[in-house]
């Protein structure tokens, strides 16, 4: 199923070809914040690393009893995350993109912390799903190395979660994200110092029984005979490989990137951890007094990951999350348009995906699509002034609306809301999937109502009217396929402002089809339209001119 046939995939192009960019980056994990700062050429297009910045806060040392972020953890990071502002300012970036991950997503005042963030410092922080997250690392291992077209499979190690992926240069094969973290490990399991031989045999149990399952669903989407390459991303990894290499060789590798190191060389270094004080530990070189006090777990981690997939060795690579943000916004701007041509349309084929799971009529929902956008091209600068990103969220709306019916056909609606926002659409922040879901949740039956749980939880009274203006259009475009048998072939609009109508130009596909379920249905759908934009919709049937068929 393509996407050709109503809805072109939308690019933007970036209006100063040539130009160079300066970006920054912030990754909100659960041990550090991250930024990095780079210049785009996106003539090339790459990017060159102008700095990087690091402070760790713990976002992951919650609440016990509460899972809250704790008010002085969330006052030391406005206070990084504006000094790192001020640092990007000083370097001439012209926007910061921030993304938050695990942390954030499971702490329950976690999104009202962003909507202060976004007050105090005007930054706007993403939250991405776990498998978001691993695609985007995805994308920053793959802007710093060459696979060559070859299966490589990469772990990144976090304070929150740990990211398996398998990719070839192409689309990834396997995402997943796991709730096992460097951060979460030690607070949840750790009480010893040093640890305990019945803690770490826990330990090592609990995060094997945690990586096994993604380690197959991995592993089956090898071919027969593939040899992959392993490939490690995150501060626990460099930590790990900087440590190896000075008590091997003597020396720090640099650079790190391109470091290899064995499971056996890995296997002694956490038999000698495990036998470490937190102060003994603080002795190896290379060891931060933070990552001391997490480095076990993570490094128990890796090796059980190495040990189930059956890896020998491992590479390091340096770029991860952050770089992988850089490259998902040059691929949103149009400046990468080959090796990772693919990734462009992600939002697209992650739609399509879920569609397809659910059983929706794709012939159905792409008309609809078409309708709809057609109505937003058609009334843009009119009756609203949504763009281009808008625009896809409408349409994968569009798309998905009705997959609630592979459940239940009653208030199947509400069904659609709980399958997208829980679906994993890749290529979407957290923010997004939810306006698709109201989107679609709103297509049928009552309007957006402040008393609905899902709706009046929205981030912003912005992103209130967006629902509430666009579901309106949806509703239009499902009435003008009631019968799902193609029976509008195209429709057209005039708006009349002195009179405050919109007539809409419906086109049947047969002459002799006067389409009336179609205008009852568009009548009964109208209403919340008509409110919405203050306008009077009247519709008007007109055959196709027979030189136009």
């Amino acid at each position: 199923m393509t996407l050709s046939k109503s809805v072109p995939i939308v690019r933007i192009t970036d209006p100063d070809v040539g130009k160079q960019h300066i970006l920054a980056a912030v990754d909100m994990g659960t041990n550090s914040l991250h930024m990095v700062v780079v210049k785009i050429d996106p003539t090339l297009p790459a990017f060159t690393i102008i700095t990087r910045e690091k402070e760790t806060v713990r976002l992951g040392d919650r609440d016990i009893k509460t899972g809250n972020l704790k008010p002085e953890v969330m006052a030391r990071t406005l206070k990084a995350l504006r000094r790192f502002q001020q640092r990007a300012e000083s370097l001439n970036a012209e926007q910061v993109v921030a993304v938050a991950t695990s942390a954030m997503r499971e702490a329950p005042n976690g999104r009202d912390f962003l909507k202060e963030i976004e007050t105090e410092l005007g930054l706007r922080v993403s939250l991405i799903s776990g498998q978001e997250e691993a695609r985007r690392i995805y994308l920053g291992v793959l802007s710093g190395m060459d696979f060559n077209e070859e299966p490589h499979i990469i772990i990144d190690i976090g304070g929150g979660s740990t990211e398996l992926i398998l990719g070839d240069g192409q689309e990834p094969r396997s995402l997943s994200s796991t709730k096992i973290g460097a951060v979460r490990l030690t607070s949840e399991f750790i009480t010893t110092d040093p640890i305990s031989n019945s803690e770490f045999d826990f330990l090592q149990a609990y995060i094997r029984g945690m990586l096994e399952r993604p380690v197959e669903e991995l592993q089956a989407r090898l071919y027969l005979e593939e040899q992959p390459r392993l490939v490690g991303t995150s501060g626990t990894i460099e930590t790990l490989a900087v440590a190896i290499a000075r008590e091997k060789q003597g020396v720090e590798p640099s650079p790190l990137t391109g470091y290899q190191f064995k499971l056996k060389d890995l296997s002694d270094f956490v038999q000698r951890l495990r036998k470490l004080s937190y102060n003994q530990r603080l002795d190896i070189p290379g060891m931060s007094d933070k990552r001391a006090e997490i480095i076990l777990p993570g490094a128990l981690i890796l090796l059980e990951a190495m040990t189930l997939l059956k890896m020998d060795s491992l590479t390091v690579c340096e770029r991860s999350l952050r770089e992988g943000v850089i490259v998902d916004w040059m691929l949103t701007h149009g400046f990468i348009e080959d090796r990772l041509r693919y990734q462009s349309s992600i939002r697209q084929r992650s739609t399509l995906k879920i569609a397809q799971k659910h059983h929706v009529n794709l012939d159905s929902a792409e008309r609809i699509a078409g309708f709809v956008l057609t109505l937003f091209d058609r009334t843009q600068g009119l009756l609203h002034d949504w763009g281009l990103n808008e625009r896809e969220l409408l349409w994968s709306a569009a798309i998905l609306h009705n997959c609630g019916i592979h459940i239940s056909h009653s208030a199947h609606h509400k069904h659609s809301y709980y399958l997208i926002r829980n679906g994993e659409l890749l290529g979407y922040t957290d923010t997004e999937v939810e306006i698709i879901a109201n989107l679609a949740r709103y297509h049928r039956q009552s309007a957006p109502k402040k008393k609905h749980d899902n709706y009046r939880n929205l981030p912003s009274k912005q992103h209130r009217k967006m629902v509430s203006q666009l579901s309106a259009l949806l509703r239009l475009a499902v009435a003008l396929d009631r019968r799902q048998v193609g029976a509008i072939a195209q429709l057209g609009c005039r708006y009349f402002p002195d009179t405050q109508q919109l007539h809409l130009i419906l086109h049947p596909n047969a002459p002799d089809d006067p389409c009336v379920l179609e205008l009852w249905s568009l009548d009964q759908k109208k209403v919340v339209f008509e409110e919405e934009y203050d306008v009077q919709l009247i519709p008007k049937l007109e055959a196709v001119p027979a030189a136009l068929r």
